[in-house]
This record gives C-alpha cells, sequence and structure tokens, in this order.
C-alpha cells in the first residue's frame, strides 16, 4: 500500500470515529484534558475531525491534489482553503470565544458574546458544509464531462 493510500485511509477513519462520536454525544467529549477542567477533550476530537475529513477527500482524488481542468484548479484551491480552516479552527475559536470549551455568553463584548458565536458556528459549519460542497461539484462535474459531445462517453438512450 502505497503512502498516499495509507494517508487517505488514516483521514477517512478519523472523520468517520469523529462523526460517530458528535453523532453519539459519547460522554468522552466532556472529559476534561486539564487540571482546572476548562478543556474538553471533545474540542481535540473535533479539531481533528475538521482537518481530517477535507484531508479525507484530499487524499482520496488525485485530481484535487494534482488538478487538469480550471474547475478541478479552482475546487482544489478551495479544498486547501478548507484544510487551512481546519487547521487554524482552534486558534481563530479560542480568539472568538475567549475559553478553549468555546462557551459563549450573553457579553455586550465581542470575544465571548453572540456576535461572536455567530462567526464561530459560521467558521465551524463552514468548513463541513464546504467541504460537501467541493465534493459534489466534483461530482456533478464528472458527470457532465462523460455525457459532454466528443468526449466518447455520450448516452444515447
Amino acid at each position: 500500500m502505497n503512502r498516499r493510500k495509507i494517508y487517505f485511509f488514516c483521514a477517512l477513519i478519523l472523520t468517520l470515529s469523529v462523526i460517530l462520536l458528535l453523532i453519539s454525544g459519547s460522554s468522552i467529549l466532556t472529559t476534561a484534558l486539564d487540571r482546572n477542567r476548562t478543556i474538553p477533550f471533545g474540542t481535540l476530537i473535533t479539531w481533528t475531525g475538521m482537518i481530517s475529513f477535507p484531508l479525507t477527500i484530499y487524499w482520496g482524488i488525485k485530481e484535487m491534489r494534482r488538478p487538469s481542468r480550471k474547475l478541478t484548479k479552482m475546487l482544489s484551491v478551495f479544498l486547501k482553503i478548507m484544510i487551512l480552516s481546519g487547521i487554524l479552527w482552534v486558534p481563530i475559536s479560542y480568539l472568538l470565544a475567549g475559553n478553549l470549551s468555546f462557551s459563549f455568553s450573553e457579553k455586550e463584548t465581542f470575544q465571548g458574546g453572540q456576535d461572536a458565536m455567530r462567526w464561530f458556528w459560521r467558521l465551524s459549519y463552514g468548513i463541513g458544509v464546504g467541504t460537501i460542497l467541493i465534493i459534489i461539484t466534483y461530482w456533478i462535474s464528472l458527470l457532465s464531462k462523460r455525457n459532454r459531445p466528443g468526449s466518447g462517453n455520450l448516452n444515447t438512450n
């Protein structure tokens, strides 16, 4: 098994494990990582998922690593932005919340307040939804490429 496949399967296993833990609401998510009980294990688990989900697509589709068409070049750039956003998710979220449990309150100030919470959720959902939109767009481009006249794959049903 080559290195790319190992990276792909590791990212896939991490992604599926994180999704399973988050959907099940496992008690491990609230287990504290520090003595002050301010950093939940769920933060680290979710961060792993935020990075591994776009990496699964990156390592799983050759066209995302070495794009040959204009559309896939653009999708590859967006995917790399999703990977970078996943890597920066904890630092940005910490700046927004002011804590590593990412809890927000009714403060009037931005950090830890309701406006910061909205930006936190936009970032969090944006990584997942952005990655899903990239893969859907790629799949649609494959279908349109297959059915394009002159491609040799024209369906004449």
